[in-house]
C-alpha cells in the first residue's frame, strides 16, 4: 500500500495557485463589504423612522384621548410633567414611550392645529432618539428630508 503512494505521482495545489485563488477571494470580498454596509445603515434608518412613526401614532393616539376630555379652547401640550401653569392638560413624554413601545428617548412633541385638515389638535412634530443616539425628526405636511415627512441625523433635532 505504501509503494502505491509513492507511485502516485498527483500532487497537491501548488502554492502559486493557491494564492491566486486567495487574491481572487480578497477582491470578491473587498466588492461585497461595502455594498453589504450600504443595505445594513439602510435598514438601521428605515428601523429608526418605524420607531419614530410608532411615537407620533402613539402620541396622537394619546392626544385625541385627552382632547376628547377637556372643554374647548383648553391649552393641550407635552412635556416632562403633568403640570402646567395654565391649567391646561399636559401629556407627558414617557406616557409617549410607553405607549409606543420603544427603547429610545421621545425628545419632543408639538401639537396645535393643523390648517390643511382643520383638525384641532393634530400632532404636527415629534423628535425621536433612538437607543443608538440616531435622531429621528417628523414633521406633519413635510415633502423634504431624507426620508420624506422623516429626517433622520446622527446630530441633534429639536422641536421647531
Amino acid at each position: 500500500m505504501l509503494r502505491r503512494l509513492k507511485e502516485n505521482k498527483k500532487k497537491g495545489f501548488t502554492l502559486v495557485e493557491l494564492i491566486v485563488v486567495l487574491v481572487i477571494l480578497a477582491i470578491l470580498a473587498a466588492l461585497l463589504v461595502p455594498a453589504l454596509t450600504g443595505y445594513i445603515d439602510k435598514a438601521k434608518r428605515k428601523s429608526i423612522v418605524a420607531e419614530t412613526r410608532q411615537v407620533v401614532m402613539a402620541a396622537q393616539t394619546l392626544a385625541d384621548e385627552y382632547y376628547g376630555t377637556v372643554d374647548a379652547g383648553t391649552s393641550f401640550q407635552f412635556g416632562d410633567t403633568k403640570d402646567t401653569n395654565d391649567g391646561g392638560v399636559r401629556v407627558t413624554l414617557e406616557e409617549v414611550k410607553k405607549l409606543a413601545e420603544v427603547k429610545g428617548t421621545v425628545v419632543g412633541v408639538k401639537v396645535g392645529k393643523d390648517t390643511t385638515t382643520n383638525t384641532e389638535c393634530a400632532i404636527l412634530q415629534v423628535v425621536y432618539k433612538s437607543a443608538n443616539n440616531v435622531y429621528c425628526k417628523y414633521t406633519k405636511g413635510a415633502t423634504t428630508g431624507t426620508d420624506g415627512a422623516y429626517n433622520v441625523s446622527t446630530t441633534a433635532l429639536a422641536i421647531d
